[in-house]
């Protein structure tokens, strides 16, 4: 059997993280096991361990691309952001959305990933991850904060923070029901103020 090229054994390896960070966002640690995320990366099952150590290893990077995700598309819709009252809203309209509360492989990994997280033993890398993913969201927010002391900054942000994540996951577990469309459109009045 010939032996795969580097190029292609890296081509592999991010097809194995993509297809995982969504799997994980749609069905949780435990809902994928190591064959579905071998197969829609399009790949055997015997091939993961010649990647990754576990499925532990493969959680904790997952998780890291989400929020690496995230923090991206973040920055790309503050970019020509004249303001940071602008920049804040640039991030909370497309945040706060039923299409967001919907798509799970595509949603907040914060609020999608934080039950697993949390059942998670305090010493598996996922938890690292996610905490780390959770500062780099949290200082893109605090940077957009009017406060002038960097306490209160940090505490406007978290607020903000805690208010978006425990919103898009009350959204998604009542999906279809008009509570959905009054707690996305409570929190946007809240935190984008009342021209939302």
């Amino acid at each position: 059997m010939p032996r795969v090229s580097k190029e292609q054994t890296d081509r592999n390896r991010a097809a194995i993280e993509q297809a995982s960070t969504r799997l994980f966002k749609e069905r949780g640690f435990n809902g994928v096991s190591v064959a579905d995320l071998m197969g829609a990366a399009g790949l055997t099952h015997g091939g993961f361990y010649g990647h990754f150590s576990s499925k532990d290893e493969l959680a904790a990077i997952a998780c890291s691309q989400a929020f690496s995700q995230a923090a991206d598309r973040w920055q790309t819709r503050i970019k020509n952001k004249t303001d940071a009252q602008s920049e804040l809203h640039a991030i909370l309209d497309p945040y706060l959305t039923k299409r967001m509360a919907r798509n799970m492989g595509n949603s907040c990994p914060a609020a999608t990933l934080s039950v697993d997280v949390a059942r998670e033993a305090p010493d598996k890398p996922v938890r690292e991850a996610y905490q780390a993913g959770t500062e780099q969201l949290i200082n893109i927010l605090t940077a957009l904060s009017s406060a002038v002391d960097p306490a209160e900054r940090r505490k406007q942000a978290l607020v903000q923070w805690s208010t978006m994540v425990g919103v898009m996951m009350l959204a998604s577990a009542t999906d279809g029901n008009p509570l959905a469309d009054e707690l996305l459109s409570a929190v946007r009045e809240h935190l984008m103020g009342d021209d939302a």
